[in-house]
């Protein structure tokens, strides 16, 4: 057997540690130990230490810093050593000092004198994760420890205390209770779903994307017209670009704001009612699966979520679709000020969404008409799943991560199906909007995804919620 070793989880609130050398290598290695347990108790002795080791004592009383040569009264009291020092010959001397105390020892960058390893470590939550290469390559445990810690979801913390309430409330003997936690975590070993979902996400927008783009070189863009694409770029297109990217990095980080932003935008210029929902929606489906299949990835979709809110909103995006395709066309002016109003309510629900205090969690009822209705409106006024339906999901406490992976994912599924509907009724119009949101929304959303729940929730949905009134407000001054 190459590898020896027996892994164990130690209290360090029980122990106490002593570190001999106080320059990079102590630094580090009492970092790591107070990062794991502030509380924990540690001496450093060294005749030179670094001053950010003594800034790090100022915050920590139970980090004790003493500039003097070793001694082997120093062993006294203690219960592991490290020693950090770049002397041979010193540390081989105190590794057999001791171990004659019956005191284990690690050496830093020396496997052949230590008892004891200090791996790279996997923090999320109550999980812990302690990663050893036999002390052969720690580059090769920092990249593992930097692989699980990105593949591993911050939801796993929220399972842990779930599965710890259902075990603890187990009337069932202990094989029944085994039996039934085994069954409840089955789940964390399949892999298929990921390369099952990605396969299918990608085949769709493929063959949607080869629809899309031979219907318009078939039927709008002549050769003549290719030419003065590649030689004169319109503004518009350069303004969809700039729109679609920050629409779709709002929306992927906080869960909304992509639909608002872009029709308000859209409406401004002058862009007939049913072209601005049909180009959201199909320049949305191509950052929308992109987006989702990053949440899923990183572990921020719930599936039974996802369902509920799906198969609902599909319908609602047809029925608001086809709805819009018979209003917009008989009824404009009427149709801009209802949407103009419905922009501006949106608006004004983001501002309340954003002062929002923190509430208790609660469940969510009637999951599928949320979905129906986020659905409808989205696909009516090119714009709202997001404020409709992560709103009302955070409102009840859930997750954010979790709400705007699931919401995300969902809006891929409704985007495609307005997308459906209105090049059905429609056909393709306005290929520079769309390739200017497309390609926008494309470019932002793997960046949005690494960033929800990072960057300053409050300060972006209030950013979204200001344009979008004040675009709103514009649009009803200039039809009354």
């Amino acid at each position: 057997m190459k590898n020896t070793l027996f892994p164990i989880f130690l209290k360090t609130e029980h122990l106490r540690f002593l570190i001999i050398g106080g320059g990079n290598v102590g630094l580090e290695k009492a970092s790591t130990l107070l990062k794991q347990n502030p509380s924990a108790k540690i001496k450093v002795i060294s005749t030179l230490i670094k001053d950010e080791l003594k800034q790090l004592s100022h915050t920590h009383e139970n980090l004790q810093l003493i500039e003097k040569d070793f001694e082997d009264s120093d062993l006294q009291q203690s219960d592991l050593v490290i020693i950090a020092t770049d002397d041979t010959e010193l540390n081989k001397m105190i590794k057999i000092k001791a171990n004659a105390k019956g005191i284990l020892v690690n050496a830093a960058d020396q496997p052949d004198l230590c008892d004891f390893y200090l791996g790279s470590i996997v923090n999320k939550g109550h999980l812990k994760i302690a990663i050893s290469t036999n002390g052969k390559s720690p580059v090769m445990a920092r990249r593992l420890r930097e692989y699980f810690t990105a593949v591993i979801p911050d939801s796993i913390e929220h399972n842990i205390d779930e599965l710890h309430a259902i075990r603890n409330q187990h009337k069932g003997d202990f094989n029944e209770k085994l039996n039934d936690l085994n069954l409840l975590t089955s789940s964390f070993g399949e892999k298929k779903s990921t390369k099952k979902y990605k396969r299918f996400v990608f085949e769709i927008s493929l063959v949607f994307f080869a629809l899309f783009i031979g219907y318009a070189l078939s039927s709008i863009v002549s050769f003549t017209d290719a030419q003065s694409f590649v030689s004169h770029i319109p503004t518009i297109f350069y303004i969809m670009l700039a729109v679609g990217f920050f629409a779709q990095l709002v929306d992927g980080a906080v869960g909304l704001g992509y639909g608002v932003t872009c029709s308000t935008s859209m409406m401004i210029f002058g862009v007939n009612l049913p072209a601005i929902s049909g180009s959201i929606h199909t320049a949305e489906m191509f950052s929308s699966g992109i987006s989702g299949f990053s949440h899923y990835k990183f572990g921020n979709v719930n599936k039974k979520l996802l369902v509920a809110l799906a198969i609902p909103g599909v319908i609602g995006a047809v029925l608001g679709s086809l709805l819009l395709v018979y209003l917009g066309n008989k009824y404009e002016t009427i149709a801009y000020a209802v949407l103009a109003t419905y922009t501006l309510i949106i608006g004004i629900r983001l501002i309340v969404l954003a002062f929002r205090k923190k509430i208790e969690r609660k469940k969510v009822k009637n999951v599928g008409f949320l979905g129906f209705s986020g659905g409808f409106l989205d696909a009516f006024g090119g714009g709202g799943w997001g404020p409709i339906v992560t709103s009302t999901l955070l409102a009840k406490g859930k997750k954010s991560n979790i709400v705007v992976g699931t919401v995300s994912l969902a809006e891929f599924f409704v985007t495609l199906s307005a997308s459906i509907t209105f090049f059905i009724t429609l056909g393709v119009s306005h290929g520079f909007i769309v390739a200017g949101l497309i390609i926008g929304g494309a470019t932002a959303a793997p960046i949005a995804s690494k960033l929800a729940g990072k960057i300053p929730q409050r300060a972006a949905i209030l950013a979204v919620a200001f344009l979008v009134i004040v675009f709103s407000v514009r649009i009803l001054m200039k039809i009354f």
